[in-house]
């Protein structure tokens, strides 16, 4: 049986003005996925959010959020919450009562224990009394998902929820990402991070010029991206760079490190070659210390799928 659907878009348009924001969009999120929209500025993304959460209506096209169709905005759908660019807040009140402020014009019921609660899952119980006037961006983003949980929504929409979050302050928000999809909410999150994207997704949407360039897992968009640029730190150096320049679909990209001393060069292949180069190195008795991509796949196929729709515009 089919995981139920969240999200369901098919042929999603809006215009504004002469502005094609949206040109034909699909989408789907299936409940208990934490799903990545990806795109340059002006991609469409921020238009996307809107619709899901009722703020704007589609001038084409189907949407269906929770089963249920969306015929025309009013407001967040039942059982949708979320943001888009920040959250709305109360400067002068404190964090708590922003929370139950928002309780209120909800009519939700959220006493004082359960705004405790999301306030503690947010990491801002240190700062429940202080006013939000002077709360940092990051502070005001988990605020904003503070608000978001009382709702207990079945699906979560977040634009950038990592801006301005300290180490600290990611940990607490991905762990709450992390439960309330392992719960069953589908959450759909736009971010610029491509590592929280990442850490966080199963699947991803990729946007450019208001169109779909990519949507799948990330595992078949990192099978998709052809070559990938690595960087190769070894215990022989030297070593490792004549092995890779034996390798057949191997190139060296960089090896000036190596020939300054250093022990890291960079190699550039698809996965296949890559798997043969350290079996070869390894062979030759030298110890890898280091495989990594130089950008991470996801910025990778970000940059090659955008430039290409870009180009072809």
């Amino acid at each position: 049986m089919d995981t139920p659907r969240a999200v369901r878009a098919r042929g999603i348009t809006k215009c504004f003005g002469d502005i094609v924001a949206l040109d034909g969009v699909d989408l789907d999120v299936t409940q208990g996925q934490i799903h990545g929209l990806v795109g340059p500025n002006g991609a469409g993304k921020t238009t996307l959010l809107g619709l899901l959460l009722g703020l704007a209506a589609a001038d084409s096209g189907r949407l269906e959020i929770l089963g249920t169709p969306v015929e025309r905005a009013l407001a967040a759908p039942d059982g949708v919450a979320g943001f888009v660019d920040a959250p709305g807040l109360y400067p002068s009140l404190t964090a708590r009562q922003n929370l139950a402020a928002l309780a209120s014009l909800r009519g939700l019921d959220a006493g004082t224990a359960v705004i405790d609660d999301v306030l503690g899952e947010v990491g801002l119980t240190d700062v429940a009394d202080d006013r939000t006037r002077g709360f940092s961006l990051g502070m005001r983003q988990r605020l904003g998902l503070a608000a978001a949980l009382l709702t207990k929504p079945r699906l979560l929409v977040l634009d950038e929820p990592s801006n301005g979050l300290d180490p600290a302050g990611k940990r607490h928000v991905h762990r709450v990402l992390t439960r309330l999809a392992a719960e069953g909410t589908g959450v759909v999150l736009s971010s610029h991070l491509m590592d929280d994207l990442e850490a966080l997704c199963s699947e991803v949407t990729i946007l450019a010029t208001g169109r779909v360039v990519f949507s799948g897992p990330l595992d078949k968009l990192a099978a998709e991206n052809r070559e990938l640029d690595y960087r190769l730190r070894t215990s022989d150096p030297e070593t490792a760079r004549q092995v890779a320049a034996d390798t057949a679909g191997v190139r060296i990209v960089d090896d000036s490190g190596v020939r300054q001393g250093a022990d890291a060069l960079v190699v550039r292949a698809l996965v296949p070659a890559l798997d043969e180069l350290v079996a070869k190195v390894v062979r030759s008795d030298v110890a890898v210390r280091e495989l990594a991509p130089v950008v991470s796949p996801l910025e990778a196929a970000f940059l090659a799928l955008t430039e290409q729709q870009e180009a072809g515009r």
